[in-house]
């Protein structure tokens, strides 16, 4: 006779709807006998899921899109069981795993609800596609997941890190403004001077990847951003918004730069709109939906055009001030580094992403929307000469 865990799976798992769901969920309940088995399962799922490309945080965004935060908590405790596996992870799962949600205590809720929610999260973990990976699956050899001989991250990224966390808790926009140009800054130089090592010592170093969240609502407008930020950082997005997530494709430090950079970006956006969305209840207006596509549509706009100024400014300045090494000898120059690095990544990115398709963005209509968001996007600009920034 087949097992029950099989024929709840074959009710449930490969059929549409709730009735295969409800009729797997009721086996399930009956059979305490087959929970070791279910949990195993899942686990296996979840393997499943690492081999196809996914990561943690690509499943939790997925399933608590499609299912709720109950389901993302089962899927975390799915997780967290399946990587105990494993003696070595891939560059930047640690933090992943840092913020998996909570899992949902045993027992809760009755037997019927859990088989039938845990169902529903197979069913989704089991169709997920095959998606291009980031980087190698956990359990590499140490060489091929690239993992750096000292954990922690460099001392300029945690600099970074702080000047835009103080950036993001000011309320004065002045600041603010002085604080991102800072640490702007110091991406650019950490970036040249990554590159320049690299080409000095003939670094076998190639670009990677990293996907980051693209989420609703107004995710249009956050993917322009998210691009603008990688394009000015030298890499390049491609956006699926079907699993609501871009993957950016360039060398390590300047990923690690795209990531704090947009995160600070979006934040500081958001709460820009938030103040200017309160002045414009003040006065009456109820339109709240159009304002704040248009603001983060001119956000996002005005910042790539920010920031690609930025960019050329800061590479005309270290290349002005000479490439040579510490002991005077010419340098192989710092634009061809660039250039080469360019190519690579353009190289990587179409390798990764053979067929790409262009989308159409519906326009801006709110105009208050679009002033505000301009001029937000102002006070966020890279360039200029800040004040000096202790930290």
């Amino acid at each position: 006779m087949e097992p029950v865990i099989d024929q709840a799976f074959a009710a449930a798992l490969y059929s549409e709807g709730d009735t295969g769901l409800d009729t797997g969920a009721s086996l399930l309940a009956a059979d305490p006998a087959s929970d070791a088995e279910l949990r195993r399962r899942g686990e296996e799922f979840v393997r499943r899921a690492w081999e196809r490309g996914w990561l943690p945080a690509d499943v939790i965004r997925l399933v608590r899109r499609d299912l709720d935060e109950h389901a993302a908590g089962l899927a975390a405790g799915l997780i967290g069981a399946e990587v105990r596996r494993y003696d070595r992870l891939p560059p930047r799962w640690r933090a992943q795993l840092d913020e998996l949600p909570a899992v949902p205590p045993a027992g809760r809720p009755d037997r019927f609800s859990y088989a039938s929610a845990l169902l529903g999260l197979y069913r989704l973990l089991l169709r997920l596609p095959a998606v291009e990976p980031v980087g190698p699956p956990p359990g590499a050899a140490r060489d091929a997941l690239r993992l750096p001989p000292v954990e922690g991250e460099p001392r300029m990224l945690t600099r970074i890190r702080a000047l835009l966390a103080k950036a993001e808790a000011t309320g004065f926009p002045e600041e603010a403004e002085a604080l991102t140009t800072k640490a702007q800054e110091l991406m650019a130089r950490h970036s040249i001077d990554e590159a320049l090592l690299a080409a000095r010592t003939h670094s076998g170093r190639v670009p990677g990847a990293l996907r980051i969240g693209v989420d609703a609502p107004y995710e249009t407008a956050k993917a322009i951003l998210l691009d603008a930020v990688a394009a000015a950082n030298r890499c390049r997005a491609v956006w699926n918004s079907e699993f609501g997530f871009t993957t950016v494709v360039g060398f390590e430090a300047d990923l690690d730069a795209v990531e704090l950079l947009h995160t600070s970006l979006l934040v500081q956006g958001t709460a820009a709109m938030t103040r200017a969305e309160a002045g414009q209840r003040a006065g009456g207006r109820k339109r709240t939906k159009t304002f704040r596509q248009s603001f983060l549509m001119a956000y996002a706009q005005r910042l790539g055009s920010r920031l690609a100024d930025g960019t050329a400014r800061a590479t005309a300045e270290a290349d002005a001030e000479g490439a040579a090494g510490p002991s005077g000898a010419a340098d192989a120059g710092l634009l061809p580094v660039l250039a080469a690095r360019d190519l690579a990544v353009t190289d990587a990115a179409e390798k990764m992403f053979p067929r790409t398709t262009t989308t159409r963005v519906r326009g801006a209509t709110d105009l208050d929307g679009w002033t505000h968001g301009t001029r937000a996007a102002d006070r966020a600009r890279m360039g200029g000469a800040p004040p000096e920034i202790s930290g």
